[in-house]
C-alpha cells in the first residue's frame, strides 16, 4: 500500500470509494512481493501494479465489482488456472490478492496510518483476508490497526485482538510482512482466520562512513534501493550537504562514536547496513570493530587484499571473534570489473542485495531453478 498511499488517501480524504487489490500470498516465482497494491480509481484510473501486467486487467475488473457490492474478494492467479493464459503469471509464480472496497467508513483509521507512515512512525495493518462463510461475525475485510503501544479497530474478540497484535508487534519489529492463522477465539493453532500483516516501519538505514567520491555514488544507489542513507565523515571540509546531495543526511563525527551513540539510541538494527569507506586505519579499525559486534543486515569495508589482512589482524588484536569476523564483507561488493565510483557503487549495492536474499551473485543464465529467493533470517 505504501506505493500508492498518496493517491488511495487522497481519494478517502474525499469521501470517495476506491477498490483495492493487495498481494496477500506469494509462490514461487512471484513478480511482486506481499504487500503490493493496484487500486481502482473513482474516476476509473488503474493506480500501481500486483504483477507487473500479468493479471492486472482481471484485479481491475475485481476492483470494480467490489467497489459497486461492498464484498471483499481473495482471488488466486497462477499457471494452474484454467484460464491460465488469459490471467495466469507469464514467470510461473502465484499470488493470492485480496480485493476490497476502501472508504472512510470501511477503513476508518486509514488518514492515522497515512500520518504514521509520513512522520516514520512504526504501524502495521492486519487485515482479515479469508474466514468460512458460517463465521457468525463475517470478519472477512474487518482489520486491526497495531503500533508499538496502541491498537485500533477490533477483530470482534478481545483475545482475537490481544494475540493478533501481539503477534504483528513481532513482525514490525523487523518490518516484516506476512501471513498469520487463527481459531476464531485467537487460538494460534486454529486455521479458521487468516490475516494478512501489512508492516510499515521506516525505511532501513544505509551508514556510509568516508566522505569519498566513492560514498557520493553509493548514497545515490542506497537511496535508490530504498534505504535511508547517512554519510559521516570527522573531516567537516568533506563532508558537506553540496558534496553529497542524494543522501539524506550528513554528519561530522568521528565514526565509532557517530555509530556507538545510534546503537545506545536503539536507532539502528538488523535491516541497517554499514558501507566503511574511510581507507584510513585510525577511522576504519574502531568503527568495524563495533559494527561487527552490532546485530546489522551487512558490514563492508573497502580495501586491497592487503589493507584487509592488515585489517583483520588489528580486529583480532582488538577482541573480535571468528564468527565477528566473518560477517565483515572486505574487500567491499561483489566481483563485477568496476572501476569508477558508480561502478563500484553497482558492485556494493548487489553484495548487499545477495546478503538480504540469500543470492549467489553468479550469472542467471549459468544457474538452474528459482530465479527469486526467499528473504535471509
Amino acid at each position: 500500500m505504501r506505493d500508492v498511499l498518496a493517491d488511495l488517501h487522497r481519494w478517502w480524504a474525499a469521501g470517495e470509494p476506491v477498490g483495492m487489490g493487495t498481494v496477500v500470498g506469494t509462490w514461487r516465482s512471484s513478480p511482486r512481493p506481499a504487500g503490493a497494491a493496484m487500486l481502482v480509481g473513482p474516476d476509473g484510473s488503474a493506480v500501481g501494479s500486483v504483477s507487473g501486467g500479468c493479471v492486472e486487467g482481471a484485479v481491475y475488473d475485481l476492483g470494480k465489482e467490489v467497489i459497486s457490492s461492498g464484498e471483499p474478494v481473495l482471488q488466486r492467479f497462477g499457471v494452474s488456472d484454467d484460464d491460465a493464459f488469459a490471467v495466469g503469471l507469464t514467470c510461473g509464480g502465484i499470488i493470492d490478492v485480496f480485493v476490497e472496497r476502501v472508504d472512510r467508513s470501511s477503513f476508518p483509521e486509514l488518514g492515522a496510518v497515512a500520518a504514521a507512515i509520513r512522520d516514520r512512525v512504526p504501524v502495521a495493518v492486519a487485515t482479515c483476508v479469508e474466514a468460512p462463510a458460517e463465521d457468525p461475525l463475517g470478519r472477512r475485510g474487518r482489520r486491526l490497526v497495531v503500533w508499538t503501544d496502541r491498537v485500533d479497530g477490533t477483530l470482534g474478540s478481545d483475545r482475537l485482538d490481544a494475540a493478533v497484535a501481539d503477534d504483528v508487534r513481532g513482525l514490525l519489529t523487523t518490518g516484516r510482512s506476512a501471513q498469520l492463522h487463527y481459531g476464531y477465539s485467537g487460538e494460534r493453532r486454529g486455521e479458521d482466520l487468516t490475516f494478512f500483516v501489512a508492516s510499515y516501519a521506516p525505511p532501513p538505514r544505509m551508514i556510509v562512513f568516508g566522505a569519498i567520491d566513492f560514498a557520493a555514488a553509493v548514497a545515490r544507489i542506497g537511496g535508490f534501493l530504498g534505504y535511508r542513507v547517512t554519510v559521516c565523515d570527522a573531516r567537516p571540509v568533506f563532508a558537506t550537504t553540496s558534496r553529497f546531495p542524494d543522501a539524506d543526511e550528513v554528519v561530522v563525527d568521528w565514526p565509532h562514536r557517530y555509530l556507538t551513540a545510534q546503537a545506545e539510541q536503539g536507532l539502528v538494527d538488523e535491516r541497517t547496513v554499514v558501507c566503511v569507506l574511510t581507507h584510513d586505519p585510525k577511522f576504519d579499525g574502531p568503527v568495524l570493530e563495533t559494527a561487527l559486534r552490532l546485530p546489522l543486515a551487512y558490514v563492508g569495508a573497502m580495501g586491497s587484499r592487503r589493507t584487509h589482512d592488515d585489517r583483520l589482524e588489528r580486529l583480532r588484536e582488538a577482541g573480535l571473534t571468528g564468527a565477528e569476523l566473518d560477517r565483515l564483507a572486505s574487500p567491499i561488493g561483489l566481483d563485477l570489473g568496476a572501476r569508477t565510483p558508480e561502478e563500484t557503487a553497482v558492485s556494493i549495492a548487489a553484495e548487499i542485495i545477495a546478503a538480504r536474499w540469500g543470492g549467489t551473485g553468479n550469472r542467471l543464465t549459468a544457474l538452474d531453478g528459482r530465479i527469486h529467493h526467499e528473504l535471509v533470517e
